[in-house]
C-alpha cells in the first residue's frame, strides 16, 4: 500500500515535498487555505520583487544619460502595476497546480489541523474531510508581525502585505524596521518617487549584515533623499485622516502619509491542533531536528513554521528533504541541510547578497581568515553597464584555501552569489574558481580576481 502524506500548506515546503514524494510513489494530499505556492511566498516576496524591477526599470531610464542616451522620463502606472503582479501570482500559482495534479497530487482547498497523531481534519467551505495519514508535514508558513502599538487598517497604516501595491502611493512613507524586508520597502517606494523615512532602530541598517556592507547601503539611501532616524524604536501609530504620525522611545516624531510595518513575522502554528498530536513547539515554531522531524517522528514542519531561515529557497530544500525521509530515500548517500551555508539575497540596490561564514563572526571567535576584496569599478562589464557600485568580497581558510562565505555587493549580486554558493557548499578551494576559464566582460570575473 502506498505511503499516506498529508500536508498541511502549499508554499515552497509544502509542494516541493509534495512533488518530489508523489515522483517516488506517495498517495499525497495537499491541504491549502490560501493559494498554491504560498501566502508569504506569492502575497509577500514575488510581488514585493516585481515591484522592485519596475522601480529598478525606472532607475535605468533615470541613468540614460551615462548610458549615451538622451535623457529620458519613465511614469509610474499604477493600474498596471497592480495588473503585472496579479499575472505573475497567477502564472506562478498554476504552474504549481498544472505539475502536481499531472502527478496525482490530490489539492485539498480548506483549513487543515492534527486531530490525532495520525489524522488530519480539513474544514472546508462544503464541510468537513477527515484524513488518515502515514506522514504529516507541517509547512503553513507564517504571516507578518503586528506590534501591540499598532493597528493597520489597509489604507495608510500597512502590513507588507498592504503594499502591493497600496490603495494610493504614499507622498511620505514611514518604513518601522531596518531589516531586509524594511530595506528593500524603502528602495522600492524610494524608487517610484516617494519621499521615505527610515526608523533604525540600532545604529545601522541591516543590523545583523556584514557592517561595510551596511555602510554602502545607508550611502547610497542617504545619497537619494532617504532619511534614517538612527537608534530610535517606534512605541506608537496615529492616523489622522490622510496624516499617519509615529512617535519613537527617544521622543522624535515622523509624519507621513502612510506608515509601513516591516518588523518580523510570527508562525502559524496556533490553529494547528498540535497539542492533539503532542508536537512539541518554541515560541510558536515547532522544533525539528537534521530530517525537519518534529518529537513526534512521523510528523514532519518545514518552511517558517520550523523556525529556520526564512527563505523559500531553504523551504523548498526542506520539502525536497522531508519527502525523501519520508520514502526511505535517506538510507542511501546523501548531503544534509547545513543552514549555515544558505546564500540569501537583499534587492535593494546596488543588491547585496551573502552566503556563509560572516567576517563579523570568524574574527568574534579568533579563526584566522583571509579576506580578500576587489571593487566593481574596475570591473570592465561594470562600466559597460554603467554601474561600477559595490565590491565582490570572499572569505576563505588561509592554509586550505577552501572557500568559507563571501558577499556581494553591485548589480547582478543575487545572482553571482551562486558561484560562491556552490563553492561553499562543495567544499572548492580559491584556486578552482581562479582557474576556471570566465566569460570577459562579464561581472562574475570579479569573482575570480578576488579569489586570487
Amino acid at each position: 500500500m502506498a505511503t499516506r502524506f498529508v500536508i498541511i500548506g502549499g508554499g515552497p515546503a509544502g509542494h516541493t515535498a509534495a512533488s518530489h514524494a508523489a515522483r517516488h510513489g506517495a498517495q499525497v494530499t495537499l491541504v491549502e487555505r490560501d493559494i498554491v505556492g504560498g501566502a508569504a511566498h506569492l502575497w509577500d516576496c514575488i510581488p514585493s520583487k516585481a515591484m522592485i524591477a519596475t522601480g529598478g526599470a525606472m532607475a535605468e531610464t533615470r541613468r540614460a544619460s551615462a548610458m549615451g542616451l538622451a535623457q529620458l522620463r519613465a511614469e509610474l502606472d499604477y493600474d498596471a502595476l497592480r495588473v503585472r503582479n496579479e499575472s505573475i501570482e497567477d502564472r506562478l500559482e498554476g504552474s504549481v497546480l498544472t505539475l502536481l495534479e499531472s502527478q496525482g497530487v490530490q489539492i485539498l482547498r480548506g483549513t487543515g489541523r492534527l486531530k490525532g497523531p495520525n489524522e488530519v481534519v480539513v474544514e472546508r467551505a462544503d464541510g468537513i474531510e477527515e484524513l488518515h495519514a502515514d506522514a504529516v508535514l507541517l509547512s503553513t508558513g507564517s504571516r507578518p508581525r503586528i506590534p501591540d502599538f499598532a493597528r493597520p487598517d489597509g489604507e495608510r497604516i500597512l502590513t507588507t502585505r498592504d503594499a502591493y501595491p497600496p490603495q494610493q502611493l504614499p507622498d511620505h512613507l514611514v518604513v518601522i524596521g531596518s531589516g531586509v524586508t524594511g530595506v528593500e520597502f524603502v528602495h522600492m517606494f524610494k524608487s517610484f518617487g516617494c519621499e521615505v523615512t527610515l526608523i533604525v532602530s540600532r545604529q545601522q541598517v541591516l543590523p545583523q549584515k556584514d557592517p561595510e556592507v551596511a555602510a554602502v547601503l545607508e550611502e547610497d539611501f542617504l545619497a537619494r533623499g532617504v532619511k534614517l532616524l538612527k537608534g530610535a524604536r517606534a512605541v506608537g501609530i496615529e492616523r489622522d485622516g490622510d496624516t499617519v504620525t509615529v512617535r519613537c522611545d527617544d521622543g522624535r516624531v515622523v509624519t507621513g502619509s502612510h506608515a509601513l510595518l516591516a518588523i518580523g513575522a510570527v508562525p502559524n502554528s496556533d490553529e494547528l491542533g498540535l497539542d492533539a498530536a503532542g508536537v512539541e513547539t518554541d515560541g510558536g515554531y515547532v522544533s525539528i531536528n537534521q530530517h525537519c522531524q518534529s518529537n513526534v517522528e512521523h510528523i514532519y514542519a518545514a518552511g517558517d513554521l520550523s523556525g529556520k531561515l526564512p527563505l523559500s529557497s531553504v523551504a523548498a530544500m526542506q520539502g525536497r528533504k522531508v519527502a525523501e525521509h519520508v520514502m526511505g530515500l535517506h538510507t542511501r548517500e546523501h548531503r544534509h541541510l547545513d543552514y549555515d551555508k544558505a546564500a540569501s539575497a537583499i534587492f535593494t540596490e546596488p543588491e547585496i547578497a551573502d552566503v556563509g561564514l560572516a567576517e563579523a563572526e570568524a574574527f568574534s571567535t579568533g579563526r584566522k581568515l583571509r579576506v580578500t576584496k576587489v571593487p566593481f569599478s574596475s570591473s570592465a562589464k561594470a562600466l559597460i553597464e554603467g554601474d561600477p557600485r559595490g565590491f565582490v568580497k570572499i572569505l576563505s581558510d588561509p592554509a586550505t584555501g577552501v572557500v568559507l562565505g563571501g558577499s556581494i555587493v553591485g548589480r547582478n549580486a543575487a545572482e553571482l552569489i551562486s558561484v560562491l554558493a556552490l563553492a561553499v557548499t562543495a567544499g572548492l578551494r580559491v584556486t578552482d574558481i581562479v582557474e576556471s576559464l570566465l566569460v570577459h566582460p562579464a561581472l562574475a570575473e570579479a569573482l575570480s580576481e578576488a579569489a586570487e
